[in-house]
């Protein structure tokens, strides 16, 4: 399907015109669009995992539906063994191949299954991570009973279920130098790391760590290099002064431990990020043999990415994320101000590399022992996650898992959005047109299919009508809104669509039969 015709989508409608419009939330419509998941299983997540050779392989297959659920696979090459009680698929793999599996989950109401392929080479993250994140929530106040707390959280929530699996530790656990790698060791805060890793990968997960080049990181802990060849460190109080690469940098070292300790993604975060030191972290992880996903922030030139992005496998496109709307003062980044300014990094995400707009920002956050219910409106929260999705960005959740409400729930549980996010092909959706205040994204699927999303910046509800033929679209096709995860309906030539203040409508377009 071409699209570069889109620009002439659609020609907009005032709001006070009657059309049949295909459907718009209104104060009569519950704030949870999404059904629950079917009591029989379905297969969730990417259909596409990619493992470097010889690196221990731990996958979870997501499946919503009725405990217990037994567990098979066809085409598990030798060397893969999947525990039938509870999906999780372990081993390794020496040899860079391309295998398809099929996966079976059944339960006493029916059966699922899914093709699932296994890439073995030089690339991992072929879709972008999900997980969860401890700053937005925890900040400084983050220990190694709020991490633990967490993980069994997302799994007794049904997130894991949904493909959610990274569990990760931002700033503020950095101790002394020492043990046997002479590398960065856990602070009071965090007395057993080992003991952490395992107790994640226990529960099917994965676990994530941060740190910086700086001699210093943001929060004031010590960081990755020193002007001592000890790497000794001490706190000094001049913020500025701690912001700069020492003369001895211990990425080697730091590496190191965290295979041992069992990490599997690394936040590794500085400004600007260059490529020497991305390129020296990049091959101390791979040094250490495990598959260790690099992420970093804050944030990427984008006049370097050609080169950081043969080293990464994530990079921030921004600044720091705030949940506010609009933008509420320096330093301080609004959902919209992000989410609609990534039209020139589109072009260098992909799978194994992708382009991360930061974590997100709904439930209850705070930065620290105080948090309060996202200010986003419900509106902006489905326009938020709609747009990560359609951007094929890192998807982190930062709130307090804990005590996760039945929206917040709902909103990061719906599997035919996640699928955008982690489609096979990787492609990023485009800003195809604006008209007024809609903005018009599209976003090409593995499948054929499209997803179109249709996002309202302004403050009343408009109407536009998509014709067919600015899509480069012939015949019948069916529409699927996908936060109610329902057809609409099959159309031909064009589709009336109006979209709520700040909200967003959401489909997947595909041929319809005849």
């Amino acid at each position: 399907m071409h699209t570069r015709s889109l620009l002439r989508l659609c020609s907009l409608l005032a709001a006070t015109i009657l059309l049949p419009a295909v459907t718009m939330r209104s104060a009569d419509t519950p704030d949870i669009l999404t059904p629950a998941a079917p009591a029989s299983p379905r297969i969730n997540g990417p259909a596409i995992f990619g493992v470097r050779p010889g690196a221990p392989f731990l996958y979870t297959i997501p499946v919503t539906g009725v405990r217990p659920i037994a567990y098979a696979a066809d085409g598990l090459p030798a060397g893969l063994v999947l525990d039938a009680a509870t999906g999780r698929i372990t081993g390794k793999l020496a040899d860079r191949a391309d295998y398809t599996a099929v996966v079976h989950a059944t339960n006493a109401l029916g059966s699922a299954s899914r093709r699932f392929r296994i890439v073995v080479g030089d690339r991992i993250a072929l879709t972008p991570p999900l997980g969860w994140n401890s700053y937005n929530c925890w900040a400084d106040s983050v220990d190694q009973e709020k991490i633990l707390r967490s993980a069994h959280a997302l799994v007794a929530a049904g997130l894991a279920d949904h493909g959610w699996t990274y569990v990760n530790i931002d700033d503020t656990w950095q101790g002394l130098r020492g043990g046997a790698h002479h590398a960065l060791l856990g602070n009071e805060k965090f007395p057993d790391m080992k003991a952490l890793c395992d107790e994640i990968h226990s529960l099917g997960l994965k676990a994530g760590i941060y740190s910086t080049p700086w001699i210093t990181s943001y929060a004031g802990f010590p960081g990755g290099s020193s002007d001592s060849a000890d790497g000794s460190w001490q706190h000094i109080k001049d913020y500025d002064a701690n912001k700069r690469i020492g003369r001895y940098e211990f990425a080697a070292n730091d590496a190191a431990q965290w295979a041992d300790w069992g990490f599997d993604y690394l936040k590794y975060d500085w400004n600007p990020n260059d490529v020497e030191h991305t390129r020296q972290m990049s091959l101390a992880l791979r040094a250490t043999g495990r598959d260790i996903l690099l992420s970093l922030s804050n944030a990427a030139p984008i006049y370097a990415m050609t080169e950081l992005s043969k080293w990464a496998q994530a990079w921030r496109t921004t600044g720091d994320i705030w949940d506010t709307w609009e933008t509420p003062g320096p330093w301080q980044n609004s959902v919209s101000q992000i989410g609609f300014s990534q039209d020139p990094w589109v072009r260098f995400g992909g799978p194994g590399g992708w382009n991360d707009p930061d974590m997100l920002v709904v439930g209850r956050v705070g930065w620290g022992p105080k948090l309060h219910d996202t200010h986003l409106t419900p509106a902006e929260q489905y326009t938020h996650i709609s747009l990560w999705c359609l951007l094929s960005a890192p998807l982190l959740i930062g709130c307090d898992l804990e005590h996760i409400d039945a929206f917040t729930l709902n909103l990061l549980s719906n599997d035919e959005v996640l699928a955008l996010d982690q489609d096979t092909l990787g492609v990023s959706a485009h800003r195809a047109g604006t008209i007024g205040a809609v903005d018009v994204y599209l976003k090409p699927l593995d499948d054929g299919s499209i997803a179109l999303g249709f996002f309202n910046r302004g403050d009343v509800p408009h109407t536009v009508i998509a014709k067919f033929d600015h899509l480069d679209m012939e015949g019948k096709r069916l529409f699927r809104d996908l936060w109610r995860q329902k057809d609409v309906g099959v159309f031909e030539k064009e589709i009336p669509v109006t979209v709520a203040p700040h909200d967003v409508m959401l489909y997947k377009v595909s041929a319809a039969g005849p």
